[in-house]
């Protein structure tokens, strides 16, 4: 067997990876084209390269079909319900950060805090007849959050792309995104709750608990991360 690493596959998240990887003296590149998804490992043996997307790799570490694997910790904490059950953290990697949070017009001004969301909800469903709208992609992250907080009367609006100009197009009233600099919330005249913040992510390196390993890809996994770490 060969140690399967998880990339992946476009953008910065891949360069910055194949950075931090060369650095240490593993060389990952791609082969073929950019609609191919094959690529190799120089510098370590018995290690070989899987292309995939950011949002798949948590399922494939989950599955055990890659032993090792690049991804954000948002999408695997979203993705995978008991997450640390399934995967393991090695190293964060200090880049691709990130911060998802709970945002709302800035024309609520009164609406600072949970505190403020969860009045704003209840007169809100008592006017309209409606819960408030969460645009997001992050359901389960979103839930449990505002679970935790006392936040009960919203609905999610579910948002794979452009959750910004949810607000201004009037499919939602609030949004909880990932966010860098705030300057896209900012724009579309949206502010972070002062409590809003629901997780810090970043590139994390992570580990299956579910794939196999035979001794062979034990001492592979030994001698990577005696270079790694």
């Amino acid at each position: 067997m060969t140690l399967k690493l998880g990339v992946p596959s476009k953008g910065r998240l891949m360069e910055k990876t194949f950075d931090w990887f060369g650095a240490r003296g593993i060389q990952l590149q791609r082969t073929g084209s950019e609609r191919e998804y094959a690529g190799r490992v120089d510098g370590i043996a018995n290690v070989s390269l899987i292309l995939l997307s950011a949002g798949e790799i948590p399922r494939e570490l989950a599955a055990g079909r890659v032993h090792l694997g690049v991804t954000g910790t948002d999408l695997v904490q979203e993705k995978l319900a008991h997450w640390d059950q399934v995967v393991e953290p090695l190293e964060e990697l200090d880049f691709g950060h990130a911060d998802l949070v709970i945002a709302v017009p800035k024309a609520w001004i009164d609406v600072d805090t949970l505190d403020d969301l969860d009045g704003a909800a209840a007169a809100f469903r008592a006017q309209h007849g409606f819960r408030m709208r969460i645009a997001t992609k992050y359901h389960r992250l979103v839930r449990e959050f505002l679970r935790t907080h006392g936040v009960a009367d919203y609905a999610i609006v579910d948002s794979q792309g452009a959750t910004e100009g949810t607000v201004a197009n009037e499919t939602a009233e609030l949004i909880a995104d990932i966010t860098s600099s705030g300057e896209t919330l900012r724009a579309n005249h949206l502010k972070i709750l002062s409590d809003g913040l629901i997780l810090r992510s970043q590139a994390t390196l992570w580990q299956s608990r579910a794939a196999e390993l035979d001794p062979e890809d034990e001492k592979t996994l030994d001698a990577l991360r005696a270079m790694l770490f």
